[in-house]
């Protein structure tokens, strides 16, 4: 299960719909429970380094992964893995976001449906390196973790 905190959860949304029709991305940033249980706390968005059409696909910097590693180092934080929106699509991953995905990450997807929030998921590879969905919930700041 991931737990996203209010404050990531709205600057991700604000983010989707400020680069819509372009996808946005991210990382997410936050700790890991003894029982898995992830709480994303932080976010920093990413220019989204994709070549020419942006609408379909994005694209992360080594640079930018490094910068990220740091960030976490820096702010004692695991950087537990990547936010990114599917313009006009549902948030369910593209066999290129599966190609790309790395086993340990979590990956929000955000659906922006004619510049508005529709949905959001999260999902994670499994053994077979395919993606299962994570459950997900939002926390408000008045909920105890």
């Amino acid at each position: 299960m991931i737990v996203i905190e209010s404050n990531p959860l709205d600057q991700m949304k604000a983010h989707a719909v400020q680069m819509f029709p372009d996808e946005c991305c991210g990382f997410l940033f936050g700790y890991e429970q003894n029982d898995r249980t992830r709480t994303v706390s932080t976010i920093r968005d990413v220019h989204n380094a994709k070549p020419g059409d942006k609408s379909r696909r994005f694209e992360i910097t080594a640079k930018d992964y490094m910068l990220a590693e740091k960030f976490a180092v820096e702010n004692e934080l695991l950087l537990l893995g990547i936010y990114h929106s599917h313009p006009n699509h549902p948030a369910i991953p593209s066999e290129h976001d599966r190609v790309a995905a790395q086993p340990y990450f979590s990956y929000i997807i955000i659906s922006v449906m004619q510049g508005r929030i529709d949905h959001i998921r999260s999902w994670r590879l499994n053994e077979a390196s395919q993606f299962e969905e994570e459950r997900f919930s939002p926390v408000h700041l008045n909920q105890s973790i």
